[in-house]
């Protein structure tokens, strides 16, 4: 296959996935503004915590996407239409079942998250509010999970962006009619997210009646049921569980042990975490990209294909990570300046500008594979990978533990995400190369 023309496909997938992923920061920064001016900064720290309980949570079910979407492609490479309805009713019902279980479980869960916060109480008091009011969008935010991880698998990642900007619109619209014309507060924002998610999942269920309805027809529930294709989903999804906990162990402690040494480093850390988290919202595009395409020849049986997609993704995640280095090495520092004017948190963030230029160069290669294993439901390997560099962290971050100093800590950080990377290619350069 021409270069130019796989370099087409690649975009095609990549561009819409990463308009669907800035959508997530934005409604957040939209959450907090607005009641960033009900004169309280309790309304701040609820919304806060509130949202990052959620984050954590539909962090962990992220499998439901990226299992989906390997599996899915693969039956798209295959032409196996039965099975691209199996797969999704699978993924629906899985999410279902994890859905009622959280509603079940609403409180417990709750309480358990509040006491290891240890917030003030009125903050808790109204995280609580707004916890107790969105967790009954879980349902309709697992079922977008299943429904975007089946169109990306079926190679349209337009539909997971028409989803993702309908949800970013009518969360704001009602959030904004909610609290300044109801006079609502923390729970007209609540109300807001929920009739959001909704929404979504009403537009994801349309969108795939429209172009995907009459593959209703090929479903047969006796392989719904197969022992051996329910094995094959649910091994899949728990490797990817799996990694995704030693994702956030990862996360977690880099948090606390900055938290650890003042309120400036944590400041510093959360500010300059959030050009990582830039990096990555292209890079899961390219990853997305990866997923529906290596599936999609592997199911084919198409390993010419297979290698040309391989390649030039690899080379579209060397070309990213160099733009973004030059770009945070020229004008970083503005975009910091726009982030806090705060004198002190700008002076210690300078101390650690190293590590953040090395971000991109140390972190393409991880995203690019995890969506290339993903897509080729290798997912022990990518298991594999990230216990490695989860332990080379810790191993790190204890080692350093009598001198612990931040900079020890971005070390640790960057030589968990490059190894990563180094240990999936490694293992993967076999097949896929």
């Amino acid at each position: 296959m021409r270069i130019g023309i796989m370099n087409r496909k690649i975009l095609q997938l990549t561009i819409p996935s990463i308009v669907s992923n800035i959508t997530v920061p934005l409604l957040g920064l939209v959450d907090i503004s607005i009641v960033g001016h009900l004169g309280d900064a309790v309304y701040i720290g609820a919304i806060a915590v509130g949202g990052m309980l959620f984050n954590v949570l539909f962090w962990l079910f992220g499998f439901l996407r990226m299992g989906t979407s390997g599996l899915t492609s693969q039956a798209s490479g295959r032409k196996n239409e039965m099975e691209q309805m199996v797969i999704l009713v699978q993924a629906l019902g899985t999410g279902l079942f994890f859905a009622l279980m959280i509603l079940l479980f609403q409180y417990p869960i709750g309480r358990l998250a509040f006491y290891l916060l240890q917030t003030g109480d009125d903050v808790q008091r109204f995280a609580e509010l707004y916890f107790h009011l969105c967790v009954w969008g879980v349902p309709a935010m697992l079922g977008m999970y299943a429904f975007n991880g089946w169109f990306i698998g079926m190679q349209n990642s337009r539909y997971p962006m028409f989803v993702a900007v309908g949800v970013a619109v009518v969360n704001v619209i009602c959030s904004f009619t909610f609290v300044f014309l109801f006079g609502m507060k923390v729970e007209g924002v609540a109300l807001g997210t929920l009739l959001a998610e909704w929404f979504g999942l009403a537009l994801a269920c349309w969108l795939w009646w429209r172009k995907y309805g009459a593959l209703r027809f090929k479903l047969e529930w006796c392989y719904v049921w197969d022992i051996a294709r329910l094995r094959c989903f649910f091994d899949v999804n728990k490797d990817i569980f799996l990694r995704t906990l030693c994702l956030v162990a990862v996360t977690f402690m880099f948090t606390s042990a900055g938290a650890r040494q003042g309120d400036v480093v944590l400041a510093v850390n959360t500010l300059l975490m959030q050009f990582f988290t830039l990096f990555s919202y292209v890079m899961d595009g390219f990853a997305y990209a990866g997923e529906a395409l290596v599936g999609y020849y592997v199911g084919a049986q198409d390993f010419s294909s297979l290698r040309v997609a391989v390649r030039s993704l690899l080379k579209w995640g060397v070309a990213m990570a160099l733009l973004f280095t030059i770009l945070y090495g020229g004008g970083g520092e503005i975009f910091l300046s726009l982030l806090t004017n705060e004198p002190a948190v700008l002076v210690v963030a300078g101390e650690y500008w190293t590590w953040v230029l090395l971000i991109p160069l140390a972190s393409f290669c991880a995203f690019l594979w995890d969506g290339i294993l993903i897509g080729a439901t290798a997912t022990r390997q990518m298991l594999m990978s990230m216990l490695v560099a989860t332990i080379v962290f810790f191993l790190i971050y204890y080692a350093a533990s009598a001198f612990l100093n931040n900079h020890v800590l971005w070390i640790a950080f960057l030589a968990y995400l490059f190894l990563r990377g180094m240990v999936q290619c490694f293992l993967g350069r076999r097949f896929f190369l």
